[in-house]
């Protein structure tokens, strides 16, 4: 792996994630539906969010240390409307659950929209 971020994000919903993290590895539908799990980094997260997931308040942020994926990770396009040069980081295998550092709720603004957020996982949670 190259040089990058030291975090890396996952988002799903709660229930999803205590569903699939408790294999030793973490398959969601996307890599058997498009070859990768998708990634951000902190500071990106809530474009998918926004995206795929406006309004809903039962998603979960998972905090990952990409040195311990085993898989490739690529940094490749988002969709259009993201902003032009941005890459996000998708990996292509199972998430090995050692490499989860936090989860923590991810919940949107009374609106029902995520708003950007810093680098590290929210104080006091686990």
């Amino acid at each position: 792996m190259t040089d990058g971020p030291e975090v890396l994000v996952h988002l799903c919903g709660a229930q999803e994630w205590a569903s699939l993290s408790s294999r030793g590895q973490y398959r969601p539908a996307s890599l058997a539906d498009a070859g990768f799990i998708h990634l951000s980094t902190p500071e990106q997260v809530h474009l998918p969010a926004n995206r795929l997931f406006a309004g809903r308040t039962d998603l979960v942020l998972v905090y990952l240390n990409p040195k311990l994926f085993a898989a490739p990770l690529r940094w490749e396009p988002g969709v259009p409307g993201d902003p032009e040069a941005m890459l996000f980081p998708h990996l292509y295998g199972p998430m090995p659950v050692e490499a989860v550092i936090n989860v923590t709720p991810y919940v949107p603004a009374p609106d029902g929209s995520f708003t950007p957020m810093g680098t590290a996982p929210e104080e006091g949670s686990t």
